[in-house]
């Protein structure tokens, strides 16, 4: 439906469009006999900014009713202007009030919404101690700022979309044009042009729809929330998306390895990144492993365990009533339970809960002949583990069970099988034509500089070749 010239059925149509009781109206009339309508939402709207950018201006306006000659007078530096009213009605849910007047050939969209934000911090997911550290917040517009701070270059094109019916919600696509491949870009694009949804709360929503095996429990899009790390990803050619009222940037094509770096390896020298990165991935794998180990080694292979070591744990588990296997489940399960009441509880009563699950359950536990203590240590080793790549716990916490299952099961036997669907899983997938595994399926010497071994920052002349940039050459 397009604006008629007539303010009082334009009006009407408005309001039709926006029944909600938070909308309101300001009618007033400037010098020169023209009687303006201002249409916006209560809770969004800066009042104070609307009054000074266009009602004083306009209390002595004398010219003529078009847009450009009422727009000229206005003092507001965002100003555009619409002909249709269910595009005037978005904007006005969006913040932005809309001016219409009497004769008008369009409406007026005025810039003066109410932004509520936090400051720019460290993430709490990427705490470091050398190098940048600011990080995302909630508002899609001071989030491409930090990225264009970063990246001063017209190369760098920032694409807006919205998505969701009901929100419409800002989605910024970001790339470097002549450094991410076309191809990419054009699929990320289609995928976001094709949601539809009745809201987009955050960027994990989008996650789902990005992907090419939406129901894979393989992680397939990466993530960050540090301005530093997502402008790194895009030098490589990758595309990023940000999504207003989301800290947590989405980054394309994902590589599995990617978690296993992090931003402060840049920072310190390569011998020591390389160290932290083989240190994490040791993490992961112990934690992932160990319970499923213990526990096909106490079923069926006794041998496993060095004689003195198998003394001292059969002492221990004497006297347990519960098999193996069930012994670890239900510590496993104490252990996820206790995890999920403290994120959830208030701060200070979940760190007094998070030390009575740990000292009290465990011990009482112990001492009651319900678990033995190896049990005990090996799930709180686990435990502490999967926190040295936090960006897959939700994968390797799904994998660990999947293991210890297996275990219990077959042995070790279930725990070579499980291993090889694991690692079929994860070198047949791949995501807008980037296989997941790369540079080490298929091989790639020239990108293994920046995997698990980390290189010099002048050995790193070529970017990564799984990426397909047209740009190949980073550095002369």
């Amino acid at each position: 439906m397009e604006i008629s010239g007539d303010l009082k059925r334009d009006f009407a149509a408005l309001k039709e469009l926006l029944p909600a009781e938070d909308i309101l109206s300001f009618d007033f009339q400037a010098e020169g006999g023209i009687c303006f309508c201002l249409l916006f939402a209560d809770p969004v709207t800066d009042k104070e900014l609307l009054g000074t950018l266009v009602v004083r201006p306009l209390l002595h306006y004398r010219g003529g009713r078009t847009a450009e000659e009422v727009g000229k007078r206005l003092a507001s530096p965002e100003l555009r202007s619409f002909q249709d009213l269910n595009e005037l009605a978005g904007e006005v849910l969006a913040g932005n009030p809309v001016l219409l007047w009497q004769g008008m050939d369009r409406g007026l969209i005025v810039g003066t919404k109410k932004v509520f934000l936090r400051a720019v911090m460290e993430p709490p997911t990427g705490v470091t101690v050398k190098g940048p550290r600011e990080g995302f917040i909630e508002d899609v517009k001071v989030n491409t700022s930090l990225v264009r701070r970063r990246l001063k270059t017209g190369e760098l094109k920032i694409d807006f979309f919205k998505v969701g019916r009901r929100s419409n919600t800002f989605v910024a696509l970001c790339y470097l044009q002549g450094t991410a491949e076309e191809a990419v870009v054009k699929g990320v694009k289609e995928r976001i042009e094709g949601i539809d949804i009745d809201g987009v709360p955050d960027s994990s929503y989008l996650a789902d729809f990005l992907t090419s095996r939406p129901h894979a429990f393989i992680k397939q899009v990466g993530t960050t929330e540090k301005p530093d790390v997502f402008c790194a990803k895009l030098l490589e050619g990758r595309v990023g998306v940000l999504v207003d009222g989301s800290p947590i940037a989405l980054t394309l094509p994902y590589l599995f390895v990617e978690d296993l770096q992090a931003g402060e390896d840049y920072f310190v020298p390569p011998l020591r990144a390389t160290l932290t990165r083989i240190l994490r991935l040791l993490a992961m794998l112990a934690a992932m492993y160990l319970p499923a180990f213990y526990v096909a080694a106490q079923l069926f292979k006794l041998q496993l365990f060095p004689v003195k070591l198998l003394l001292t744990i059969a002492g221990s588990i004497r006297d347990i009533p519960l098999s193996p296997s069930l012994e670890m489940l239900l510590v496993l399960l104490m252990l996820e339970i206790l995890n999920e009441a403290s994120i959830r509880m208030p701060k200070y009563v979940g760190m007094a809960l998070s030390v009575v699950g740990a000292l009290v359950l465990g011990e009482t536990a112990v001492r009651a002949g319900f678990f033995s203590t190896p049990a005990i240590i090996i799930v709180a080793f686990s435990a502490i583990g999967l926190y040295a790549v936090p960006d897959l716990i939700e994968v390797t916490s799904v994998v660990r069970l999947f293991l210890l299952l297996m275990a219990g099961s077959l042995g070790t036997y279930g725990i070579v099988l499980a291993t090889a669907f694991l690692l079929l899983e994860l070198v047949t997938t791949e995501n807008y034509g980037v296989p997941l595994m790369s540079p080490f399926a298929p091989a790639s010497p020239r990108d293994m500089k920046d995997s698990i071994v980390k290189c010099g920052l002048r050995t790193l002349k070529m970017r990564p070749r799984a990426l397909m940039s047209p740009n190949k050459r980073r550095m002369k």
